[in-house]
C-alpha cells in the first residue's frame, strides 16, 4: 500500500469534536470527469454540516486536484483494464486483489460512515473493500451508458445515482438525481473575466477545450484555423498541461494549460467547442452556452457519442465529426453562432442547474442527518 496523507489535514464542517463528526470517504479518478463532481459535492458539504472528508485515488489527476483542498488523500495503486487485447490484462486479477487489500487497510484506519464513488477504475477496489467492511456505498454515474466500474459495484451500493433518468432505469437500485456541478460556475464576474483575459469587446468569444488533459484533435483544428478564427473572434483555448508549450503567440488568442475556474471562462464565451464528456455537456447546458461537440471515438467505449446524441436530439448542441473537424470548424462555428433554434432550446433546457441538493439528501439520509 502506498497510503499517502497530505501533510495539511483540514476537517470540513462546524466546530464539533472529531469523534462526533460523520466521516465520508470520496473516491473516483483517472480523468477530471471522475474528480470534479466530487469536488462540487465536497464544496456543498463544507457549507452545511459536520463532516470529516477523506479521498482515495491514484497518483493521477485526482491527487493534483485534491492537493489545494487540504483533504487527507490516500493513494492506491490500481490496475486499469485496457479494452484492446494486451498481456497486461492477465495481471489485473492479482493487482486488483492487492488494491482491495490496501483499500481495506485504509478503511479500517479511517472507519468512514459512508463511501461515495464517482467512478473510474480506482473506485472499484475501494467500493468492493467497503462492501466487505459493511460500510454503506453510494455511487454516481454521469454517462448515459454505465461504465464498467459502475456495473461491477452496482449491487454493492445502496443506490446508483445517475445524471440521466434513462440510466437509473438500468439498475434495480437506480435513482435519477442529475449532475453535480460546482457553485463557482454560477458566480463568476463577467466584466472581471473579460479584463483578466484581455478580450476584445468588439468580438464574440469562442472557447475551445478537450477535457482535463486536452484533446489533440481539437487543439490541431484550432491551430490550423487560428488565423481565420482570430480575425473574427476572441479565442480562449484550454490545451491541457502537456500541450501548453505548443501554443502559438497571436493577437486575440488566449491559450491556457488548465482552468481551475471554468465559471469565469464560460461566462465570457459565446460558443464552446468541446468533447462530449457528460459533465461538460451538463455544464454547458446549465450555462446556456451554445456548443459544437466533438465526441471522442478512438479508444472510447462509445459513451461520448451516446451522450452527445442525447443532447443533440434535444437541440442543446451541434455535433461535429472528428474526421472533418479541421475542414468544417470555421463554417460550423459561424452557423452555430447564429443558430436561434439551439439558443431557444438552451433557454428552455429541462435540466436542473445542478444535482447537488438531491445527492446531498441521499448522503444525509444514509448518515442519519436532517434531509435538505
Amino acid at each position: 500500500m502506498r497510503g499517502v496523507e497530505n501533510n495539511a489535514r483540514k476537517t470540513y464542517g462546524y466546530a464539533q469534536k472529531a469523534a462526533e463528526m460523520k466521516k465520508i470517504l470520496f473516491t473516483g479518478g483517472g480523468s477530471a470527469g471522475h474528480v470534479v463532481p466530487n469536488l462540487a459535492l465536497i464544496d456543498s458539504l463544507k457549507k452545511r454540516g459536520a463532516y470529516e472528508i477523506f479521498y482515495a485515488g491514484t497518483n493521477g489527476i485526482e491527487k493534483r486536484l485534491l492537493a489545494p483542498t487540504g483533504i487527507p488523500f490516500f493513494e492506491i495503486s490500481c490496475p486499469k483494464l485496457v479494452r484492446s487485447f494486451t498481456l497486461k490484462n492477465f495481471a489485473i486479477p492479482f493487482s486488483l486483489y492487492k488494491a482491495i487489500r490496501d483499500s481495506r487497510k485504509i478503511l479500517q484506519k479511517i472507519r468512514p460512515d459512508l463511501v461515495f464513488s464517482k467512478g473510474g477504475f480506482v473506485s472499484l477496489p475501494v467500493c468492493l473493500a467497503a462492501a466487505k467492511e459493511k460500510i454503506p456505498v453510494l455511487t454516481h454515474e454521469s454517462d448515459l451508458t454505465p461504465g464498467l466500474a459502475t456495473k461491477l459495484i452496482a449491487k454493492k451500493c445502496r443506490f446508483v445515482l445517475t445524471s440521466f433518468p434513462e440510466t437509473a432505469e438500468k439498475f434495480k437500485n437506480g435513482k435519477f438525481v442529475g449532475s453535480p456541478l460546482r457553485d463557482v460556475l454560477f458566480t463568476a464576474d463577467k466584466e472581471a473575466a473579460r479584463r483578466k483575459y484581455r478580450l476584445n469587446g468588439g468580438k464574440k468569444t469562442i472557447l475551445a477545450f478537450g477535457g482535463g488533459s486536452g484533446s489533440t484533435a481539437i487543439n490541431e483544428a484550432i491551430f490550423c484555423n487560428l488565423p481565420a478564427l482570430t480575425e473574427k473572434y476572441n479565442v480562449i483555448h484550454i490545451l491541457g498541461e502537456k500541450n501548453a508549450k505548443a501554443a502559438p503567440v497571436r493577437a486575440g488568442y488566449h491559450p491556457i494549460a488548465y482552468a481551475e475556474n471554468m465559471g469565469e471562462i464560460y461566462v465570457v464565451a459565446d460558443l464552446a467547442i468541446a468533447r462530449a464528456g457528460s459533465n461538460t455537456l451538463f455544464e454547458l447546458a446549465a450555462m446556456r452556452l451554445p456548443s459544437l461537440i466533438v465526441p471522442l471515438q478512438k479508444g472510447s467505449r462509445g459513451d461520448q457519442a451516446e451522450n452527445a446524441a442525447y443532447f443533440e436530439r434535444r437541440g442543446l448542441i451541434r455535433t461535429l465529426d472528428e474526421s472533418r473537424l479541421r475542414q468544417d470548424l470555421l463554417s460550423a462555428a459561424e452557423n452555430a453562432m447564429h443558430d436561434t433554434r439551439m439558443a431557444e432550446s438552451l433557454k428552455n433546457c429541462p435540466f436542473d442547474k445542478n444535482g447537488n441538493e438531491k445527492i446531498l439528501r441521499e448522503i444525509e439520509s444514509i448518515l442519519g442527518g436532517e434531509k435538505a
